[in-house]
């Protein structure tokens, strides 16, 4: 068992475990927090309903030296949450290379070389199918020294309802997709259609059959006849003030709140104080696997505009606040929830307590905001993919 808690077995060791089942190898990368829970999400749902499969799952980052690491997870976030206009700046340009850039080729040679243990690893596995759910694995993949050792189709889960080029990659059997524009734009790149399925983004079982409203509120001690506001911004618990939350309990008094801070500790020890002077109405969480039963309490979402957290939202029809974009992928996904009517933005604290206070007041169109998620949304992402999987490696 190695640190990164990766098991490492025979090739007939897999065989024998697997039992004569065909094999599914779901690749995430833990930049951000969504592409891993989208893999975990196929991972859930193979393991409760397709029990046919024998399913793996790896985070690539584990399987790469500590410097690449570093530079996919560490500098990524420090761009996007503290210099976001230098990562806007580089999503478009790279939005816009050319693949005959000398970036690209230094960034292609480097990734080669740091794939090493990941082809081991398919190797000892020996899957029937290779599932992406973010770029880097299926662009390492793509390399032409790999080709001979993986014999088995590579599909890529999009995990935004936005397109960089920099999914697209010549290795890649078919993409699974958000919605069906993303799905338009991939044919007019050239995909061919029965390279593309709209499946929505893979959610946890959760989603599929969430608490209802009434058990989740005694769960957290909340009253259920009470407006209930979700304020949460992603795994990290970025853009969340202590401030901004005290103002809007002192200006919305009959609100209750729930505060998900991820894994910043620093956030949720800060707002304790907040929520000794407002026992009743304030609810501080850390990270949890309880999203589906939060949601289940609220009427409306405070969130940055990650595509697997918006995706949460829709499929528990929540009108959406979005705030903290990071620019690039994050503003996008704005645009397009924006655009559909499911989602308002608020770009400072003052626009967003105006925004919120103007909606609260507003039955009828949180009701209309409420009625367009539900409709956008695609719960059982998962199994659809799944589903596709299955078909897939029938005859692998």
């Amino acid at each position: 068992m190695l640190a990164s808690g990766i098991e490492l077995i025979a090739p007939e060791q897999i065989s024998a475990a697997a039992n004569g089942r065909k094999r599914l190898l779901v690749l995430s990368v833990s930049a951000g927090n969504g592409h891993v829970r989208a893999a975990e999400a196929i991972v859930a749902h193979a393991r409760a309903d397709f029990p046919s499969l024998s399913v793996r799952h790896h985070d690539v980052l584990r399987l790469v030296p500590f410097w690449f690491r570093w530079v996919y997870s560490d500098v990524y976030m420090a761009l996007a949450h503290r210099l976001p206009e230098a990562w806007g700046w580089l999503y478009r340009t790279t939005d816009t290379s050319s693949e005959t850039r000398w970036s690209v080729r230094l960034r292609r040679l480097l990734q080669s070389y740091c794939a090493t243990r990941l082809i081991d690893e398919i190797q000892r596995f020996q899957p029937d199918l290779i599932v992406c759910t973010h770029f880097l694995p299926a662009e390492m993949l793509s390399d032409r020294r790999f080709k001979l050792h993986i014999a088995c189709p590579i599909w890529v889960q999009v995990t935004d309802f936005d397109l960089h080029p920099i999914w697209l990659q010549p290795a890649v059997s078919g993409y699974f997709v958000a919605n069906d524009e993303l799905a338009y734009r991939l044919l007019a790149q050239g995909v061919p259609s029965a390279r593309v399925i709209i499946s929505g983004i893979p959610l946890m079982p959760s989603f599929s059959a969430p608490p209802d409203r009434v058990s989740a509120c005694k769960q957290l001690e909340l009253d259920p006849q009470k407006t209930t506001v979700l304020m949460m911004s992603g795994g990290a618990g970025a853009g969340l003030q202590p401030s901004l939350i005290q103002a809007l309990l002192a200006e919305h008094p009959d609100l209750q709140f729930i505060v998900l801070t991820g894994r910043n500790q620093a956030l949720f020890d800060s707002l304790q104080t907040v929520v000794s002077n407002c026992p009743t109405r304030l609810r501080v969480i850390g990270f949890t696997d309880q999203v589906a039963t939060l949601m289940a309490c609220a009427d409306l979402a405070i969130t940055k505009p990650g595509g697997l957290s918006t995706s949460e939202c829709l499929a528990m029809g929540l009108p959406m606040l979005l705030v903290s974009p990071i620019p690039g992928q994050e503003e996008r996904n704005a645009a397009w929830l924006i655009q559909e009517g499911a989602a308002l933005r608020a770009d400072d604290p003052a626009t967003l307590q105006f925004r919120l206070q103007r909606l609260l007041a507003d039955p009828p169109r949180m009701a209309a905001m409420r009625s367009r998620a539900r409709a956008l949304a695609k719960p059982s992402a998962a199994q659809d993919v799944l589903q596709i999987a299955r078909r897939l490696v029938q005859y692998a």
